[in-house]
């Protein structure tokens, strides 16, 4: 086991380059099943999830070469349809591997996925978009099993904008017969990036990022090279790490418009934003200022995945800020975490009160999701004294060399594994007697 290490108040600066999208990377590459020949994915991130997503595909039959960030899959010869239990339960985004499969060999068996434990995130828009294709569909509980002798176009209506249903409907459709409409698709970066995948494999998808995707369907899907775009889940963090430090930083390979819904809030805690083709400074008040109100909503709207590490960047601003949380139901878990901090927050249901104090000081905390652990480094960061993170596991979920980077910017963080730890309490506890 590891624990991160951190000795907070001080102040960032430098450059930093983001990595590849997470919620980017792992769809494209469970699409990736659809290409009966060699796909070549640039700027992949090492992560954890990542890694678990290639495991898949080597089981499924793929091979899978990786070299730096560039990943290469050749998917030539699928030989089996059923994921393993263990492997589907350690991510959520498993599930888009049920339209991949269905469309590639007809049949798809897989367990109900896992991943973070912020709410219910349902499977049944999936469920029923894949039925509407005209798979045949049976549920036992634990696991799914899914078959059709081919899929057809259809008209789908999502009650809500879902990024993984969405994903695994257009994944689906790809090589299906005729024409699917997707009305009220969600509009992420990262859906429309998936879509240019799927574009330069052969398919013919129209619209996405829009209020209405048309897919034509296609016989099949040639080899491609693409590059994933940069996380901007990622590029948010890092303005929360320097805000909270007092700091400034630039960060490269940054997309303004795929950032554009947080900017207003960074503006509002007293941050000035500079633009510059592919990079953002950002300059950071001595304090920030309290935010009014954010609530998380879809894209173009401001993003649940960002509220956590902006929670507690408001933990220390002046004033009173409050957050209302409209995706997922246990997103505040982390919050009792980030109170042990000495922060000052409040939560009823799904709506945070967050009373800025002047100062955090150090503490024994545990990540209880990928960003409430995201959300515990950047309080480390600013809270005098030292400062450690347990269960960092979820971190590495979403981000890669976080503790590398940060380090690079001026932050003291190490990771540290557990059993040196172990070992330096005995060798201090032997010293003392």
């Amino acid at each position: 086991m590891e624990i991160l290490k951190i000795n907070g108040q001080n102040k960032l600066s430098g450059e930093v380059t983001l990595h590849g999208a997470k919620n980017s990377a792992l769809p494209i590459l469970c699409a990736a099943i659809l290409v009966k020949g060699e796909s070549v994915i640039h700027n992949c991130p090492d992560l954890s999830d990542v890694k678990t997503t290639l495991k898949i595909l080597e089981d499924l039959g793929c091979t899978v070469n990786r070299q730096g960030d560039t990943v290469v899959i050749h998917a030539e010869n699928i030989t089996a349809s059923k994921i393993d239990e263990n492997v589907m339960r350690t991510m959520r985004s498993s599930i888009l591997f049920l339209g991949a499969l269905i469309s590639r060999t007809g049949c798809a068996s897989i367990y109900l996925p896992g991943g973070c434990d912020i709410g219910t995130r349902p499977v049944d828009m999936h469920i029923k978009a894949l039925k509407s294709l005209g798979a045949v569909i049976k549920e036992n509980g634990s696991s799914i099993t899914c078959c059709a002798e081919h899929l057809t176009g259809a008209k789908i209506i999502l009650p809500f904008a879902s990024v993984g249903a969405t994903e695994n409907i257009m994944i689906a459709a790809a090589i299906s017969k005729g024409r699917t409409t997707i009305i009220n698709p969600a509009r992420e970066p990262e859906i429309c990036d998936l879509a240019e995948f799927l574009n330069k494999c052969g398919a013919r998808i129209y619209g996405a990022g829009e209020s209405t995707i048309e897919i034509e369907g296609v016989e099949s899907l040639h080899s491609c090279e693409h590059k994933i775009i940069p996380d901007r889940i990622l590029a948010s963090t890092y303005m929360c790490a320097c805000a909270v430090t007092g700091g400034e930083i630039v960060i490269n390979d940054v997309r303004p418009t795929h950032l554009s819904p947080v900017f207003p809030v960074f503006n509002e805690m007293g941050c000035r934003l500079y633009l510059d083709r592919n990079s953002l400074r950002i300059s950071a008040p001595k304090r920030l200022r309290r935010v009014k109100m954010i609530k998380t909503m879809p894209f173009p709207a401001f993003p649940t995945d960002s509220q956590s590490p902006v929670t507690a960047a408001l933990s220390v601003a002046k004033g009173t800020s409050v957050i209302k949380e409209n995706i997922f139901k246990n997103r505040f878990r982390f919050v009792s975490q980030l109170n042990r901090f000495g922060a000052d927050i409040a939560v009823d249901e799904q709506m945070a009160v967050i009373n800025g104090v002047k100062e955090l000081h150090g503490a024994d905390v545990y990540a209880t999701d990928l960003r409430g652990g995201a959300a515990l480094v950047i309080a480390g960061l600013t809270a005098q004294g030292t400062t450690t993170i347990h269960s960092i596991e979820h971190i590495d979920r979403g981000y890669a060399k976080l503790e590398n980077n940060l380090e690079q910017l001026g932050a003291d963080i190490k990771r540290i594994k557990y059993e040196e730890v172990s070992e330096k309490k005995c060798i201090e506890k032997e010293t003392a007697t």
